[in-house]
């Protein structure tokens, strides 16, 4: 068996979760276009890609108290998931990755996973309306699960 024939077999399918500061939410299309140029670069196939959450972060990372996570499953060669480890690595505007084997899920599970339609019409809402507005527009079950988290982490302390 050739090297290339061995290469096409060994490729698999991957979760990743991309973390980045909640100041990335001002300039999403950036983002997101930040984790697929990693990925392309190393050849991956995208089979899907969402927003999976802002969140306050259970510990302080490089002084961001809140996030925002980007979930993509994607096939890559085996060979190629060093480069986007260490892409990731390299990268000054992740504040962490993680990527695992996706053996779990079949690819029709990963791509009704696929949120690339809502999360680009959440990139052009953000274009065209002030900061602001955006916020105010949220829902209230945001501020609730805020104000929740707060109370969590006063009982706990």
């Amino acid at each position: 068996m050739s090297s290339t024939m061995s290469e096409e077999t060994r490729i698999k399918p991957y979760e990743g979760l991309f973390l980045f500061p909640q100041a990335a939410l001002a300039d999403l299309g950036s983002a997101v276009e930040h984790v697929q140029t990693i990925l392309s670069r190393a050849g991956a196939e995208v089979i899907a890609f969402s927003k999976w959450d802002e969140r306050k972060l259970a510990y302080d990372i490089a002084g961001n108290k809140r996030g925002v996570y980007l979930l993509a499953y994607f096939k890559v060669a085996t060979s190629k998931l060093v480069g986007i480890e260490r892409d990731c690595n390299l990268s000054e505007r992740l504040l962490r990755t993680l990527i695992i084997r996706a053996d779990h899920m079949t690819e029709e599970q990963m791509r009704a996973a696929d949120a690339r339609q809502k999360l680009e019409d959440e990139i052009r809402l953000r274009a065209t309306q002030p900061a602001a507005v955006f916020q105010e527009d949220q829902s209230d079950d945001r501020e609730e699960m805020i104000e929740e988290e707060e109370e969590v982490e006063a009982a706990e302390a």
